[in-house]
C-alpha cells in the first residue's frame, strides 16, 4: 500500500467488497463556490450517491495524506479554508506530500488518486481541456493527458465552457480518450446542453456505459473514459448570454494578465458575476446530475 495514500473506512470496506464507489473532486469545495454553500454543495452531492446505493469518496490532499474519501468535519474544514489551500494537479503533489500541506485536487489529481485507491467512476463538473488561444500559449489542462493515461472513467457535463471546445475533442481524439454522450450525440457545452460539436458514441442507459467500461478494462486499454452528461433541461442556460459573459470574461482576463493555474477560477467567478449567480446555480445543478449517473454506472459495473 502506498505510503501516502490514506483510504476512508468506507471506502475501503466498498473497494474490498466489490460494491461501488464514487469518486468526487474538492477543487469545486475549495476554489469553486463560497462558504458554506461549498460544503452544503458538496455534501449534498454525496448524499445523492448513497441514495444511488455506492459510496462517496471526495478525493483531495491533507496534511501530505492523499486522502480518498473525506469526514463531514474534513470537507468543513477545505470549506472554510478556500482558495488559501493549494489548487493541486499532478506537479504539485509530491512536493505537497514531502511538505505535509494541504491540496485541493483537480480532475487530474483526482483521476490519480482515485486510481492508486482502485476507484474506476469519478464524478466532476467539467473537465479541463484546450484553452482558447492554445495555438500561441499552449494552454492546455492537465487533466486531458490524465485522461490519455489513467483507468478511470470520468462523468461530466463536457469540458467547460470557456475553453476551446472544438481543439478538446481534437486532442481527446488523438490520445484515443473515448467520448462517450449520455444521451446525446453532442458534446455538451457545460452550462448548456448544445455545442454542435459531434461526440464518438451516443449510450441511454448506465448498463450499457458500464458495459463499455467492463470491456475496456477487459482489453487492458491504457486511459480513461469520457461519459458527456448534458444538464437538465430545466437549467440548461441560454448559449447567447452565456457566451457573451464568457467573451466579457476572456477579455477582462486579457486586460489583468491573468495566466496559468489562476484563469479558471478568474473566468468562472466573473461569469458568475456577469451571469448574477446563474451560472453558479447551473454548475451546481449539472454536478448532481453527473454525481446521480455516476453512481447508477458504478453500481451497474458492479455487477457485472
Amino acid at each position: 500500500m502506498n505510503d501516502y495514500l490514506d483510504i476512508k473506512a468506507d471506502v475501503g470496506d466498498a473497494l474490498k467488497a466489490g460494491k461501488p464507489v464514487v469518486a468526487l473532486e474538492s477543487t469545486i469545495i475549495s476554489h469553486g463556490m463560497p462558504y458554506p454553500q461549498n460544503v452544503q454543495t458538496a455534501l449534498a452531492v454525496e448524499d445523492i450517491i448513497r441514495k444511488e446505493g455506492a459510496v462517496p469518496a471526495t478525493i483531495a490532499v491533507i496534511g501530505g495524506k492523499l486522502k480518498a474519501g473525506l469526514t463531514s468535519e474534513e470537507i468543513e474544514y477545505f470549506g472554510k479554508k478556500g482558495t488559501t489551500i493549494a489548487k493541486a494537479s499532478r506537479r504539485d503533489i509530491a512536493v505537497l506530500a514531502s511538505r505535509g500541506e494541504d491540496g485541493a485536487t483537480t480532475v487530474a489529481t483526482t483521476m490519480m488518486i482515485a486510481h492508486m485507491a482502485g476507484i474506476t467512476v469519478f464524478a466532476t463538473g467539467g473537465i479541463g481541456g484546450v484553452h482558447r488561444g492554445a495555438e500561441t500559449t499552449m494552454d492546455i489542462s492537465a487533466d486531458l493527458e490524465e485522461l490519455a493515461n489513467t483507468d478511470v472513467c470520468v462523468v461530466c457535463a463536457g469540458a467547460k465552457a470557456i475553453l476551446d471546445l472544438a481543439l478538446t475533442l481534437e486532442y481527446l481524439e488523438t490520445h484515443g480518450v473515448p467520448v462517450i454522450g449520455y444521451g446525446t450525440k453532442e458534446l455538451p457545452a457545460f452550462y448548456s446542453r448544445h455545442s454542435g460539436l459531434p461526440v464518438d458514441y451516443e449510450m441511454d442507459t448506465p448498463d450499457a456505459v458500464a458495459r463499455a467500461l467492463k470491456t475496456h478494462h477487459a482489453l487492458k486499454l491504457r486511459g480513461g473514459m469520457l461519459v458527456a452528461n448534458p444538464i437538465p433541461e430545466a437549467y440548461s442556460m441560454d448559449s447567447t448570454k452565456i457566451n457573451a459573459a464568457i467573451a466579457q470574461a476572456l477579455s477582462d482576463a486579457q486586460v489583468r494578465g491573468i495566466r496559468g493555474k489562476e484563469t479558471t477560477p478568474f473566468l468562472l467567478a466573473k461569469i458568475k458575476e456577469l451571469t448574477d449567480g446563474d451560472s453558479l446555480d447551473a454548475n451546481i445543478q449539472l454536478v448532481y446530475n453527473n454525481a446521480r449517473l455516476a453512481a447508477q454506472i458504478a453500481s451497474a459495473y458492479c455487477t457485472l
